[in-house]
């Protein structure tokens, strides 16, 4: 017969001891046992962890989303903000295009360019028409020119006025002096008998007749006063070109 050996099993105590009454319980588990339970511990260790460590992260989860709640609703306020201002930016944009087709179709009326003030007229035509021959010409001891005329010509107003004066005197058969504008005044001296074709006070344009020639060889001294001063008639009348 072979020699056959008791195989002893191997196990492990565990001893656990109240702390108040000091009784004691005494556990045998065997080395499979033992192997087993610690991978069931080891989970329960590592559930237990991941818990834990849920538990710890869990609070500050909420306050990430608080925090990503407010930076979304500031972006929202700003967002409004901004198109509030633009809004308005595009009722006033509305508002000047009205007023610029306003007045594109009701342009404001152009003001009107007053005239320029015209010159009073001068009294530059020659005075006489018809046959005529001038015979002397302005100097200082005859302020005048002296003229010609002829049966059937006619004196006539050197420019616009009013007759201011028709007499005579020892040395002309008939004098007409008329006042113009712009300080000019013209005489016209007549030695001969003629028809006079005016009267004091009237009226005359440039051009009326002021009196008819009724002899032959009538000479008509013509003169005009500027400011009281007399000046050279032909200057004048050579300035109308």
């Amino acid at each position: 017969m072979k020699d056959q050996r008791h195989k002893r099993r191997e196990s492990f105590s565990v001893l656990f001891i109240s702390n108040l009454d000091g009784r004691t319980k005494q556990f045998q588990l065997s080395a499979w046992t033992l192997r087993l339970m610690l991978p069931l511990l080891l989970l329960v260790f590592a559930a237990a962890g991941f818990f834990a460590g849920r538990a710890l992260t869990a609070p500050r989860e909420p306050k990430g989303l608080k925090e990503q709640l407010a930076s979304q609703e500031q972006t929202i306020q700003q967002l409004e903000a901004e198109k509030e201002t633009l809004t308005k930016d595009k009722e006033s944009l509305a508002k000047e295009n009205e007023a610029l087709r306003q007045q594109a179709e009701n342009p404001p009326p152009e003001e009107e360019t007053p005239p320029e003030p015209e010159e009073p007229p001068v009294p530059d035509r020659y005075p006489s028409e018809g046959a005529g021959v001038l015979k002397s010409t302005y100097s200082e001891e005859s302020p005048y020119i002296a003229i010609s005329t002829y049966r059937e010509g006619t004196i006539v107003a050197a420019g616009s006025g009013t007759v201011t004066a028709v007499s005579s005197d020892d040395t002309y058969s008939h004098i007409i002096e008329i006042e113009h504008e712009g300080g000019y005044q013209t005489r016209y001296l007549c030695h001969e008998e003629a028809e006079v074709k005016v009267e004091e006070g009237g009226q005359v344009q440039q051009g009326d007749p002021l009196l008819t020639i009724t002899t032959d060889d009538t000479q008509l001294d013509y003169q005009i006063i500027l400011n009281g001063e007399t000046v050279d008639p032909l200057s004048v009348i050579d300035a109308k070109g």
